[in-house]
C-alpha cells in the first residue's frame, strides 16, 4: 500500500478507545474519519482526548458507519461479545482491523474470524501490547534463543481491584463480557505466557472463585506443555490496591524475573542483577505498529490472529477444567 493517508475510525469510544484515539492522532498521514458509540458522552469525551473537531461523523451503529465512511481501517474498543460480528462486518468491508483484547470470546469465533482474514488478505492486530513491550521482548528472545538453556517451569500472577471497580458495568456482565477477569486483563498474561515460550499447552487444571458475580473473579491455574514445562498463573481479580503484574520464567542456566515493567537475570552466582535498558529491545507503540503494517512497512504482524485462537484455546479449556474439577486436555486443532 501507499503512504497516503490512512483513513482510520473507531468503533467504541470509551476510555481505552480514548487512548488509542489520541495515539492514532500523533500518527503522520493518519486522519480519523468515523466514531461509532451508543453514548453521546463518550463520543465528546474521545473528540476532545484526539483533538478532533465536532465534525467528524459520529454513529450508533457500526453497520452504519462503514456503509457511511468506508474507512481503510477501524480499531475496535468494545465488550469482548462484541467482537467477532464486529471484526467480521469490518473485514467485509474491506478494512484492516485492530481489535482490543481478546479477540473473540469462543474457539469457532476465533477460527471463522481466521478464515475471514485469509480470504480477504486483510490485516488483523489484536491489542497484545506486550508484544511490543522491551522488558517482555527481551524475554522472548532469551527463550527462543536458548542461551539460558530448556524452561522448565513459568509463574505469573496479576491482581487488579476489578471486583469492586468493575460492579454494575458490562465487565461483569457475562452477556457482555464473554468469562470474567481471566478473559480481561487475565488474557495479556496468557497470551504473553504463549508468546514467550512458543510452545504448546497440552493440559490445564485450574479452579475459579465467581464470588457473587457471573463471572470468574480470581482463578488459580496449573498447565504442562508439550515441552515438558509446567507453569502456574493466579489471576486476583478482588485486590485492594492497584494493578500489579509479576512474571517469572526458570531456565536450565539462569532466571528471568520481569517486575513492575523492569526485567531482571539471575544465574550460577551472579544474584539478581537488573538488565540495562541499553540492552534491551526497541519497544514501540501498538497504533503505530498497526499502522506500518498497513503501509507495508513492517512486514510482519507482531500480534496477529493466531495469538487470539492460542489465548481463548487455552482459556475455553481452563472453564471446562472448572466445570468438570478435573485437568483437561487443550484441544489445539
Amino acid at each position: 500500500m501507499s503512504n497516503d493517508t490512512i483513513r482510520v475510525a473507531f468503533i467504541g469510544c470509551g476510555g481505552n478507545a480514548r487512548g488509542h484515539g489520541a495515539r492514532v492522532a500523533e500518527i503522520n498521514d493518519t486522519e480519523i474519519v468515523g466514531l461509532v458509540d451508543p453514548s453521546a458522552d463518550a463520543l465528546n469525551a474521545f473528540k476532545e482526548r484526539s483533538g478532533l473537531s465536532n465534525d467528524v461523523p459520529t454513529f450508533s451503529d457500526h453497520a452504519e458507519m462503514l456503509a457511511t465512511v468506508k474507512p481503510d481501517a477501524v480499531v475496535i474498543s468494545t465488550p469482548h461479545t462484541l467482537h467477532f460480528q464486529q471484526i467480521i462486518d469490518s473485514l467485509d468491508a474491506g478494512c484492516h482491523v485492530h481489535t482490543e483484547k481478546p479477540m473473540v470470546c469462543t474457539v469457532d469465533h476465533a477460527k471463522q474470524v481466521i478464515k475471514k482474514v485469509e480470504e480477504t488478505g486483510l490485516h488483523l492486530m489484536i491489542g497484545y501490547q506486550r508484544h511490543l513491550q522491551p522488558a517482555y521482548m527481551y524475554c522472548r528472545q532469551v527463550v527462543q534463543s536458548g542461551e539460558l538453556g530448556t524452561t522448565h517451569f513459568v509463574t505469573a500472577h496479576q491482581c487488579q481491584n476489578w471486583y469492586r471497580s468493575q460492579q454494575g458495568k458490562w465487565r461483569q456482565s457475562l452477556a457482555l463480557s464473554g468469562g470474567g477477569q481471566l478473559n480481561d486483563s487475565g488474557s495479556h498474561l496468557i497470551d504473553i505466557l504463549l508468546w514467550i515460550l512458543e510452545a504448546s499447552p497440552s493440559e490445564v487444571f485450574a479452579m475459579m472463585d465467581y464470588m457473587d458475580a457471573e463471572v470468574d473473579i480470581l482463578t488459580a491455574m496449573s498447565i504442562k506443555f508439550d515441552t515438558g514445562a509446567l507453569c502456574t498463573i493466579g489471576v486476583v481479580g478482588h485486590a485492594a490496591g492497584r494493578m500489579d503484574e509479576d512474571f517469572t520464567i526458570w531456565m536450565e542456566k539462569g532466571t528471568l524475573f520481569v517486575r513492575g515493567g523492569k526485567v531482571y537475570r539471575e544465574e550460577q552466582g551472579t544474584g539478581m542483577v537488573e538488565v540495562p535498558g541499553d540492552q534491551l529491545p526497541q519497544g514501540e507503540s501498538k497504533d503505530l505498529a498497526f499502522i506500518e503494517l498497513i503501509r507495508g512497512e513492517r512486514k510482519e504482524n507482531p500480534i496477529d490472529t493466531s495469538n487470539g485462537l492460542r489465548v481463548i484455546q487455552l482459556t475455553e479449556a481452563a472453564w471446562e477444567s472448572v466445570k468438570t474439577g478435573k485437568p483437561v486436555k487443550v484441544d489445539l486443532s
